[in-house]
């Protein structure tokens, strides 16, 4: 495979038989690619939420059309509202017979120096990115501890590890995402359920090129070692592996994707 130029990987089955919960995943980004590769990685069903009721209608049923599988659903779910993540997984529970794998894909970001930062402004990408994060993760432990396992995948990001200018509360929650993924594997384990996290860097989807100046994007894309942002498919892939057998011995971790430059 050519690193600046990769190829879409085909499916291996790697979540045959699975059921798989996705939040965030109505857009173009992250989120909907992993359900695709979810799909394509053999789950037998999957419920997406978002926030945005049309733009979530519209990507359940081009799920169906791109992959041809029937038991998809979507369920509306402001995470930063405990009634309604307790509702959302409530409906995947009864919609795909049990859980067997959450991944955590929701998360809020803004550009402002902290100088300028009003309290508002910070709680809410706390509360959308960390706190809907930890709501979901909770109330998910609860219900696969009734089964004794499970699989739980949190987007993170490299802004928790590295500072850039502006992110201070985005890269405050996701440095928290990182803190909690390590904290509740612990808890965890002692029923059997894995829980790891994977840690974007600059991931190229059709609205980050509609809303970011040129410039930026490629002076961004120039501090990665490739040249160029990650597909998002290729983010998608390292969820699909953490959700898989394929880290059976794997929990509490982090894992980088991401060719930045030091």
């Amino acid at each position: 495979m050519n690193i600046h130029q990769p190829q879409y990987v085909n499916g291996h089955g790697l979540l045959k038989g699975r059921s798989v919960l996705i939040t965030a995943a109505a857009g173009a980004g992250i989120g909907f690619s992993a359900a695709k590769r979810a799909v394509e990685e053999g789950c037998r069903s999957i419920v997406i939420s978002d926030v945005h009721e049309g733009r979530l209608q519209a990507a359940v049923e081009q799920l169906r059309a791109d992959t041809g599988l029937e038991q998809v659903a979507g369920k509306l779910c402001n995470v930063a509202d405990e009634e309604q993540v307790q509702a959302l997984i409530a409906f995947a529970e009864d919609f795909c017979g049990g859980v067997d794998v959450l991944i955590n894909n929701a998360g809020l970001g803004t550009t402002k120096a902290l100088i300028d930062m009003e309290d508002a402004e910070w709680d809410r990408v706390i509360d959308v990115t960390l706190g809907g994060t930890m709501r979901m993760t909770r109330q998910m432990m609860r219900t696969m501890k009734t089964r004794g396992e499970g699989v739980i995948v949190n987007n993170a990001s490299v802004l928790g590890w590295r500072a850039q200018k502006e992110q201070s509360h985005y890269a405050a929650a996701k440095a928290g995402v990182m803190a909690l993924t390590r904290c509740a594997a612990l808890e965890a384990a002692e029923f059997g359920v894995r829980i790891n996290a994977v840690s974007p860097s600059l991931a190229v989807h059709p609205m980050l090129k509609k809303s970011a100046p040129e410039d930026l994007l490629a002076e961004l894309e120039g501090r990665e070692a490739y040249g160029r942002g990650a597909e998002v498919w290729e983010v998608a892939n390292v969820m699909i592996f953490l959700a898989s057998d394929y880290s059976s011995y794997l929990t509490g971790e982090t894992i980088s994707c991401s060719s930045q430059r030091a």
